[in-house]
């Protein structure tokens, strides 16, 4: 499964409701993300554009985006950013298949 950062931003109408009735969002948002078929990693809250991320992991790029548009249903997020994570593995992987290749630059 692949692993996603999806960063998050409430609304100031969501804050106020926040100030008025402090929530703890982790088991909301772990239910979502099973009934999309993603896996729960973490959630941490930033300053900021974004007001949080959280890491999921997802089998697929269409269950990563039914999550995000499923969360922003109820209104009380304003903004989104999602953005596909590489394990280091791969990484190495990359870098190994890169070097048996050669590739000629623009002309001069």
């Amino acid at each position: 499964m692949a692993l996603y950062m999806v960063q998050f931003a409430y609304t100031p109408q969501a804050w106020k409701q926040f100030s008025k009735n402090p929530e703890d969002r982790t088991a909301a948002v772990k239910t979502l993300l099973e009934q999309a078929g993603c896996r729960f990693e973490s959630l941490y809250y930033s300053f900021g554009e974004y007001d949080g991320f959280l890491i999921i992991e997802a089998p697929n790029e269409a269950d990563a985006m039914t999550f995000v548009v499923a969360a922003l249903g109820p209104g009380h997020i304003r903004g989104t950013k999602t953005t596909l994570l590489i394990r280091p593995s791969s990484v190495v992987e990359a870098m190994r298949k890169a070097g048996t290749l050669s590739f000629r630059g623009p002309k001069e």
